[in-house]
């Protein structure tokens, strides 16, 4: 392993060991693509060089191979974040107000959730407060008026974002999820709903990226 120019030259891969201090966190591992052996290296090498370990979309058989060399990492079955915490954060004093519109997106909603929590953030989370039952959302107007950031994922039509954006003074930070039937086209119609609001103040990530979403939402928040 190579040290040079803040990297660590795997062959495979190039740890980027000057992230934290760009960015205020260390480089994130999306485990999709990648073999156990991988995954491994990459780890011990983050460890090396006393970073924090984030683990995105790593399934339950590669968390119980990793676990067996690094004990003390911690997994969220739900969100399939791995994570491991080497340097003590400074708690953010905002809140950031995470929002599903289903149960179906709670898997995307709990990847924004952790990744948020990992980096020192304050969250709350309202599940299943989509616009087919709207009194559901209007009775927690008191958590949405006092969020820093909002979070809203959202499947189906996704017209979650919009309403929630109407209603506060906060960004949002919209989630376009593949859940919902055919002309859902795994989730291009929610990001184009999403994409197309009149409501100002709405930021997009892509499909499914609950990752993207925390982390945005930690940089706004800090």
């Amino acid at each position: 392993m190579a040290q040079k120019h803040g990297f660590c030259d795997f062959g495979f891969a190039k740890i980027d060991t000057d992230r934290t201090r760009r960015k205020g966190f260390s480089e994130v591992i999306y485990c999709p693509g990648k073999t156990k052996g991988h995954l491994k290296k990459i780890c011990f090498g983050l460890i090396k060089h006393k970073e924090d370990l984030l683990l995105t979309r790593l399934e339950k058989e590669n968390f119980t191979y990793l676990k067996k060399s690094i004990p003390k990492l911690q997994y969220n079955s739900t969100a399939k974040i791995a994570y491991l915490l080497q340097k003590k954060k400074q708690a953010k004093k905002g809140l950031v107000l995470i929002l599903s519109a289903g149960t179906a997106d709670i898997p995307v909603a709990e990847e924004a959730a952790v990744t948020l929590e990992v980096m020192g953030n304050r969250v709350e989370r309202l599940y299943d407060v989509g616009v087919a039952g709207v009194h559901r959302l209007l009775a927690h107007m008191d958590s949405l008026r006092k969020a820093k950031v909002i979070i809203i994922v959202a499947g189906m039509e996704a017209a979650l974002a919009s309403l929630v954006s109407g209603l506060v003074s906060a960004p949002v930070v919209a989630v376009p999820t593949s859940c919902g039937y055919g002309a859902n086209f795994g989730g291009l119609s929610s990001l184009l709903t999403m994409l197309n609001s009149c409501s100002p103040g709405i930021g997009v990530v892509n499909i499914d990226n609950g990752f993207g979403a925390g982390f945005l939402a930690s940089l706004i928040n800090n």
